[in-house]
């Protein structure tokens, strides 16, 4: 940032006086009023030739005409003008005392070329009037050649002045706009008199001229900068730094931040060969610091891995080879991974038609032998479920539905699961760190996980020994990330599962995570246990690591990215009474078969059932006027309606319907980033009728619940009166910037019974062009959009509107990235009226 100019000339030794083009004084330093033996106060804004008479003290005149002469002459030209002799006396403890200067004029243009002020630099040249006293002459005896000598040298001392004045300028830009961080600081307790804007930059400050370095940068007390400037004073000996760390202010905060500096200081010395003061001259070398640290632990580490191998050009082969197979291993894995999503998907229907017709029989009257290979028939299909999930998880394509949970509290409820599904032989031992993270997981798949982990130790250990089960905080750092591939370096919660089984031989253990691969006899399991943790893992955006000896056991740890919520405890609902209804339900699937059993399965539950093949026939349907309560559609459809835009159209059409959804193989349709999107209701094939049952009741309850919320916050309207400070609702204008067109609709339909006109847009690109049309008072924008996310987009929205209010919607958590605009609300998804009105409100609270 900009010098302090006035201060710098205030501190010189040198006399300065400023007038304006009317000639009236307006600053002078502390050298002028000294030399002239006057206060500010009896000078400034009186003009200069009011200020200084002439009088007596210039019998003849002639120096109140030199001084007109030299500011005309500046006025007129706009150019500086130099006097080299002037007598004016000033007052001394005698009266006063003949004194000769030497002045110059300098004009300071303003924008337009004019003279706006006028600079007067003084020198006091008697001693050389003096020269005549000692030769022993009046002033009109002096020879010629030796007066027209001291004119010439006062002229040319006057003329340095210039071109020191000038230098001192130039070198003054130069110190300021260098990209290095430069300061002098003046005498034994080094107050600063010159800092430059990478100076201020760096230390985070821009208050320190005329301050003692002490008490400008109290934060390097404890650091050794103070007593090097002491040291570098005492001794006139530079001192110079390489790489040197010290602990900065923050810009705009308390907290220090730890940099790396090269500097020197530079003792500057006086005409006595002592030091008046210190340079400082440096660069901030953090980044490269990191940088080079980075690059010698890398390097450091590749060296450890050539040491160990052999020979240098047999570790670069290794290194390829090494690359190569892990390349070949992830595209593998990732083709087994659609290969087996496919296969599940027609796999599930075939398991949906003979579920719902071996139900349907079940409830028919039939002889108990054949309820009993009913029941055998059962047992295969769910079998055959549970297969079919595994392959989903594996292929990390089963719908999660992660929250924020206690990673210990879920290892201690499955205490009693545990020791029933290891029998009594093992012996199991838990150990829960203190001050556990919580992490962000779908609980039902990590219990699936934890249960699939012991069962496999239970069989390595054959049925007897020690399996021990670990929960605590862990860091990935930076190194770990880059020697394994997909992990974000980070703090995780770990979960291990330790065993003293015989472990696995190091030549298959690259192996144990692939689908169908096992070591056990035939028989004893699929394949699929290992893989569908693996699966699991990979989803929630995780890692997992296996670790094993033979004859000494295995290890398995599980790495859940940490989440800084609270934790939320949903109430169970499988014991959910198996209830029917009387509403309307309108199906749609494609395969004729399923769709004739889940109707079958519906009708028996008592509810009225409409049918449709596709997304069109369906909309067909509900434009008829027939009534829905329900649509109950599968995700993938054929035909050009999708099934999120016909649940979105069939809402917009009735907006009491309540969706939803069902699927043996999700895609991207609901599910994104794995995860199902927030306040979807889905169904997975196959399902038992009990199943169905429960979540077709439970999504009816919720959407009754959410049509007597959304009616009460129409009645009353909006306040008409609101508290003090609290700006009204009604009338404000709302961007809606959601992808998701089921929570986009509803997110309409809640604003405005807020009393807020609503424009929405689908992306951050549309919202901003959106802006370009409309004036908004408030952004209400999802985190996660595509393309641009919300958190961007608020920023180039705040560029455009400054004072534009924001509130952030999201379900994962991402409170933190909403940081990144001041001032915004943060807003959890699924969100209820009440929690918007609230959010809407303290976002449009005055700042």
């Amino acid at each position: 940032m900009p010098m302090d100019f006035k201060a710098l000339l205030d501190a010189a030794p040198r006399n300065y006086l400023v007038m304006d083009a009317a000639l009236t004084l307006v600053w002078a330093n502390r050298a002028y009023l000294m030399a002239t033996g006057r206060r500010a106060e009896d000078i400034l804004g009186r003009n200069i030739f009011d200020a200084f008479p002439g009088g007596p003290h210039d019998p003849d005149g002639e120096g109140l005409r030199q001084l007109r002469r030299s500011l005309q002459a500046v006025l007129t030209h706009r150019q500086p003008d130099t006097i080299a002799l002037i007598r004016y006396a000033i007052p001394s403890a005698m009266g006063f005392e003949d004194r000769f200067w030497s002045a110059t004029h300098t004009p300071i243009l303003d924008e337009a070329g004019e003279v706006s002020l006028i600079l007067q630099q003084t020198d006091d040249v008697t001693e050389m009037q003096r020269l005549r006293q000692e030769a022993g002459t009046g002033a009109s005896d002096l020879p010629l050649d030796l007066e027209e000598s001291i004119f010439r040298r006062a002229e040319m001392v006057s003329r340095t002045n210039l071109l020191l004045d000038a230098e001192r300028l130039h070198l003054r830009r130069l110190v300021e706009q260098a990209p290095a961080f430069a300061a002098f600081v003046r005498g034994p307790d080094h107050v600063f008199e010159i800092v430059n804007a990478a100076y201020t930059r760096l230390v985070g400050r821009d208050d320190m001229l005329g301050k003692p370095v002490r008490e400008a940068l109290p934060e390097l007390e404890g650091q050794p900068f103070f007593e090097l400037l002491d040291k570098v004073y005492a001794s006139s000996q530079a001192y110079q730094a390489e790489a040197m760390p010290a602990r900065l202010r923050v810009p705009g905060q308390d907290a220090l931040a730890e940099r790396f500096l090269n500097f020197v200081f530079q003792p500057i010395l006086d005409a006595e060969n002592q030091v008046f003061g210190i340079f400082v001259l440096g660069y901030d070398v953090t980044e490269s610091k990191r940088n080079a640290d980075e690059l010698r632990r890398y390097k450091d580490q590749l060296e450890e891995m050539v040491r160990v191998r052999t020979a240098a050009l047999e570790a670069s082969e290794a290194e390829r080879q090494r690359a190569e197979a892990a390349l070949h291993q992830s595209q593998k894995m990732e083709a087994i991974g659609q290969l087996t999503g496919g296969v599940a998907h027609d796999f599930n229907n075939i398991l949906q038609v003979l579920s719902g017709n071996l139900q349907m029989l079940q409830f028919s009257m039939v002889a108990p032998e054949d309820q009993r290979r009913l029941a055998t028939a059962m047992s295969a299909v769910e079998r055959g479920g549970k297969l079919a999930s595994q392959l989903l998880a594996f292929a990390r394509r089963q719908p999660l539905e992660p929250r924020i949970v206690h990673v210990g509290r879920l290892v201690r409820e499955m205490d009693d699961l545990l020791r029933r599904a290891l029998g009594e032989a093992i012996e199991l031992e838990t150990v829960v760190a203190g001050g556990l993270w919580n992490s962000m997981a779908d609980p039902a798949q990590l219990q699936n996980a934890l249960l699939n982990l012991a069962v496999n130790a239970r069989d390595a250990m054959e049925g007897a020994g020690r399996l021990t089960i670990e929960a605590g905080n862990a860091m990935l750092d930076d190194i770990y990330a880059a020697q394994h591939e997909d992990v974000q370096p980070g703090q995780y919660v770990m979960l291990g599962v330790s065993d003293t089984g015989s472990g696995i031989p190091p030549e298959i253990l690259g192996k144990v995570f692939e689908p169908f691969f096992t070591t056990k006899r035939e028989g004893r399991g699929t394949g699929l246990g290992l893989s569908m943790v693996y699966g699991f893992v990979k989803q929630s955006h995780g890692h997992i690591k296996i670790y094993s000896e033979p004859g000494q056991g295995t290890t398995v740890r599980l790495y859940l990215p940490r989440a800084h919520g609270a934790e939320e405890v949903l109430p169970a609902t499988a014991e959910a009474p198996v209830e029917g209804g009387r509403e309307t339900i309108l199906v749609v699937e494609d395969d004729p078969v399923v769709q004739e059993v889940v109707v079958d399965l519906l009708a028996d539950l008592g509810y009225t059932v409409l049918r449709a093949s596709e997304g069109q026939a369906a909309l067909n349907i509900v434009r008829s006027g027939i009534a829905i309560d329900l649509l109950f559609t599968d995700v993938v459809m054929p035909g050009p309606v999708r099934a999120p835009d016909l649940a979105r159209q069939v809402q917009a059409l009735q907006p009491h319907a309540a969706v939803l959804f069902t699927s043996g193989y999700t895609e991207n349709a609901i599910v994104h980033g794995g995860r199902l999107d927030p306040g979807v209701n889905l169904l997975s094939k196959p399902y038992r009728r009990e199943d169905l049952a429960r979540k077709v009741r439970h999504t009816l309850n919720n959407r009754r619940q959410e049509l007597t919320a959304l009616a009460q916050t129409r009645l009353p309207p909006p306040l008409a009166h609101p508290a003090p400070g609290l700006k009204p609702l009604a009338g404000k204008r709302v961007l809606l910037v959601e992808d998701d067109p089921l929570i986009l609709m509803d997110s309409e339909d809640l604003l405005a019974a807020l009393g807020f006109h609503v424009i929405s847009a689908r992306d951050g690109r549309s919202a901003l062009r959106e802006m370009e049309r409309h004036q908004v008072d408030l952004l209400f924008t999802d985190i996660g959009l595509p393309g641009m996310s919300g958190v961007v987009l608020a920023q180039e929205a705040r560029q455009r509107v400054p004072d534009l209010r924001v509130v952030f919607a999201s379900g994962y958590g991402a409170a933190e990235a909403a940081r990144a605009v001041p001032g915004s609300v943060f807003l959890t998804k699924p969100y209820r009226a009440a929690t918007v009105e609230a959010a809407m409100r303290r976002a449009l609270e005055p700042e």
